[in-house]
């Protein structure tokens, strides 16, 4: 939606979400250009429509987090491929397709965040539960399992709120997701801008419910809450990660550590805003031994969360755990490219220290030889 607020108006753009099903491509009129991106689960889907665009002898571009980690592999199977954030090379992508003289590798780099356009909400099809907007890019908590810091860079980059409010008002849905993989940031100057944000969101009467990714951080400040709670706030995703002060060390996310910080406290000071406390943990650390599964649901009973999402440690491309089990041998599920379909975060796709693949691949429907 962002690239199709930088397109031209004399290119006609559809923008396609097989998240709502899969089309009948044969019955569209055929493009002059296929754009593609796909997350690391999605990988062989993308790959199956491009060679049916490419076959018909249409130019198919790929771009997004795994063509930019797996950039080998993705430059076999498209016309061209465009890695980082795209905003800053698109124009020229477009003007090399329209003279037919495309670059086999395009580069994008780090968007001036300044120069992001209004996303088109309007191109999308209805019948989705949230609409969803982006407000900044990057992280610097650089955490081992995470590709975020890899693709979007370390430095906490806001837009600008005008641009926010704006977007805003074009989201059809009543219910919103901010994509922001952490909505108010580390410091305290990030955590003012969401604070300005909130207010202009007020002025603007915008009318939206939404949830929104972020750090336990979002508990300490009373003044955040109470303004994220006047413009819609309701829920919040928040990676607890470890119930143990070594799992977080191991994972690099020492941010969680910080202050001796009581987290039972500081979901409840959450909850009394009206906003519910959405907990993800991570199992198959190298500290995990059998039984972290209860383990993990005691310490989520304890902290009082609303909702508890627990994920399988997955090497995805791109992050430092990537190359330390690459390095090791310890990545199972390596056919590639067929096995990016168990990439999903559901599935043991590696071999854990203290855990059993022989006993978890079977529970799941995989083979135990994995």
């Amino acid at each position: 939606m962002v690239l199709a607020g930088l397109t031209p108006p004399e290119w006609e753009i559809s923008i396609v979400d097989e998240n709502l099903g899969a089309p009948d491509y044969a019955a569209m009129p055929r493009p002059d250009l296929v754009g593609i991106t796909a997350f690391t689960s999605q990988a062989n889907r993308a790959y199956e429509v491009a060679a049916h665009f490419r076959n018909l002898g249409v130019p198919v571009v790929m771009g997004g987090i795994h063509a930019t980690m797996c950039l080998e592999e993705v430059m076999e199977r498209a016309d061209s491929v465009v890695t980082g954030e795209a905003e800053g090379i698109w124009p020229q992508v477009l003007e090399d397709a329209r003279h037919g003289s495309l670059n086999r590798r395009y580069d994008g780099g780090l968007a001036e965040i300044n120069d992001v356009p209004l996303a088109r909400h309007d191109l999308l099809a209805t019948g989705y539960a949230f609409g969803a907007i982006q407000t900044t890019r990057g992280c610097p908590l650089n955490c081992t399992f995470c590709s975020v810091t890899a693709f979007n860079g370390a430095r906490y980059r806001q837009r600008p709120i005008a641009d926010v409010v704006q977007e805003f008002q074009l989201i059809h849905e009543k219910r919103v997701l901010l994509v922001d993989d952490n909505l108010i940031g580390t410091r305290p100057e990030h955590v003012a801008r969401a604070k300005d944000l909130f207010r202009a969101m007020e002025q603007a009467n915008l009318r939206k419910e939404w949830i929104a990714q972020a750090t336990i951080n979002f508990a300490d400040d009373e003044e955040l809450l109470t303004l994220a709670a006047k413009v819609g706030c309701c829920g919040v995703f928040i990676g607890f990660e470890s119930p143990t002060p070594e799992g977080l060390q191991e994972i690099g996310k020492k941010f969680n550590l910080l202050k001796g910080r009581d987290f039972r406290a500081s979901v409840q000071r959450i909850q009394r805003h009206n906003i519910l406390v959405m907990g993800s943990f991570i199992i198959g650390l190298d500290i995990d031994e059998p039984g972290i599964g209860k383990r993990i649901a005691e310490v989520a009973s304890q902290y009082g969360v609303d909702n508890l999402n627990v994920l399988f440690l997955t090497p995805l491309p791109g992050t430092h755990l990537w190359d330390k089990m690459k390095s090791q041998g310890r990545i199972a599920l390596n056919a590639f490219t067929e096995d990016w379909k168990y990439y999903t975060l559901t599935f043991p796709v590696a071999r854990y220290k203290h855990l059993s693949l022989a006993r978890l691949l079977p529970f799941l429907g995989l083979p135990a030889d994995g």
